[in-house]
């Protein structure tokens, strides 16, 4: 059944209101997401982690700004090789990121922030022990890997400082991840929104110094960009462990909590093997695509590129409702209250596809002057703009999938995404891209057309499963 239900901001009957709602979700005031008003419940959570994701996308901007200014366009494609090479370092990641939010959150719904405290710290065990046997392995072998990769040995001699530093200091960006998706899965998202700010604002304000010796700084060049991004990462994991061990928070890490929990670490990988390939699945099948794309030339992959680029920053307030839904399932199904954990879902899938609406509908109208900031090339914008337009027609839709995907996350049901995932990507997507653009007169516009398609049908399915109830009867 799907919830008739009004807009979240509704509920506020002033202005004043609406501002103190604001203010309280910033600084992480309201804990308790099992009770009251669920407009409110979605408002207070959803607001923190949309600003978090928001200045993890301008670091990436400011990162690749501050590397360009350097003038060597090596530099350039070794951050894009050393980003498909953190690719494994990212799923397991957002893997493990997804198994703590579920654990946590059911565990803190029970009334047990002891039990939480300890799914805490299996988590850090789990996100230490894949980042060290990655970081070794990244020590040694990161020429090798960025000749697999297809770099260049002119590329391979200047880069390997930079991705050598990042790979081997992995254990940042894992712990990061880690411990924001504990605190989210606790309900203080405010803390890991507070947390980005100070990692990558530091990284921001590193990074030119490093790069060019600004100050007291030393003028490291390019590998300095690395090494502001791991500082400010690690400054950011510090503050991390400050707020979990300080007593202050909902859960709190102490010296009874240093233990090794196998069953826990057991359920935690489980649930981290399903996160983890919907990440690599939905990845994977964007490389594929992008191969199919390459096909029609540079300037098609360059408006591909483009397009997708807006559509990833413009859809963060989407992933921000979503994964505040995934929180609030959790922990009301661990409050014993299934129930307004799936009124909580569709409200959230409601919301989300009126601001999804409201999104497309303006860039659709606006989709030439927005390419146009990228580029001035004519067939580029055509180009882009038919991508703009055509993806998020279907965007529409698949903002229910985005809500129910994590929503089955938070209920601990990693695997049933996985499938459906599959499905969609690599059953319908890829096959129905390549086939419209090369074996129709669509060309490049078959690809935008499968993926729209693709989107709505992923989305169909995961609210016919989602109705099914399984997710409801999951234990973790």
């Amino acid at each position: 059944m799907i919830y008739n239900v009004s807009s979240p901001i509704s509920c506020y009957h002033t202005l004043k209101d609406l501002l103190k709602d604001i203010l309280i979700a910033v600084k992480g005031e309201e804990k308790n997401f099992t009770e009251g008003s669920l407009e409110r419940a979605l408002f207070l959570l959803s607001i923190p982690i949309v600003l978090e994701m928001c200045m993890e996308a301008l670091f990436a901007i400011f990162d690749a700004y501050f590397v360009s200014l350097l003038g060597n366009e090596e530099y350039l494609a070794t951050i894009g090789l050393t980003e498909t090479s953190l690719f494994v370092v990212i799923s397991l990641a957002l893997g493990v990121s997804m198994a703590a939010t579920a654990m946590v959150a059911r565990r803190i719904g029970e009334g047990k922030p002891e039990e939480a405290a300890d799914a805490a710290f299996q988590s850090i065990l789990i996100a230490i022990a894949f980042s060290a046997i990655i970081g070794v392995g990244g020590y040694f072998y990161t020429p090798d890997l960025l000749r697999i990769l297809g770099g260049s040995e002119e590329l391979v001699s200047q880069g390997t400082p930079y991705a050598r530093i990042m790979i081997t200091f992995n254990v940042v960006l894992m712990l990061l991840f880690a411990i924001n998706a504990i605190f989210r899965g606790a309900g203080d998202a405010a803390i890991a929104m507070r947390t980005l700010i100070l990692a990558n604002g530091l990284n921001i304000i590193l990074d030119p110094c490093l790069i060019f010796g600004l100050g007291p700084f030393p003028e490291l060049g390019f590998k300095g960009a690395a090494i502001a991004t791991c500082t400010g990462r690690g400054v950011g994991v510090l503050y991390q462990l400050y707020h979990l061990t300080n007593g202050k928070g909902i859960i709190t890490l102490g010296w009874k909590n240093v233990k090794v929990v196998w069953s826990t670490i057991k359920r935690l990988l489980y649930v981290t093997g399903g996160s983890a390939g919907q990440h690599l699945i939905t990845s994977s099948s964007w490389l594929f695509m992008v191969t199919i794309v390459a096909a029609f030339g540079s300037k098609v992959l360059a408006a591909y590129t483009i397009s997708f680029r807006v559509i990833a920053f413009t859809i963060l307030p989407s992933w921000g409702i979503a994964m505040a839904a995934a929180t609030l399932v959790g922990q009301n199904l661990g409050a014993g209250q299934p129930g307004r954990a799936e009124k909580t879902v569709w409200k959230a899938s409601f919301y989300n596809m009126v601001l999804l609406a409201i999104i497309s509908v303006i860039f659709i109208i606006f989709a030439v002057p927005v390419i146009r900031i990228f580029t001035d090339d004519p067939v580029v914008t055509r180009h882009g703009v038919l991508a703009l337009r055509i993806v998020f027609a279907g965007y529409i839709f698949y903002a229910y999938e985005m809500v129910i995907g994590q929503s089955f996350n938070g209920a601990g049901d990693t695997y049933t995404p996985t499938f459906l995932n599959f499905i969609a990507f690599w059953i319908i997507q890829l096959p129905l891209a390549y086939v419209l653009s090369h074996y129709t007169s669509l060309e490049s516009t078959g690809v935008f057309l499968a993926i729209a398609i693709s989107s709505s049908i992923l989305a169909l399915m995961a609210i016919y499963v989602f109705r099914l109830g399984r997710w409801k009867k999951i234990q973790i």
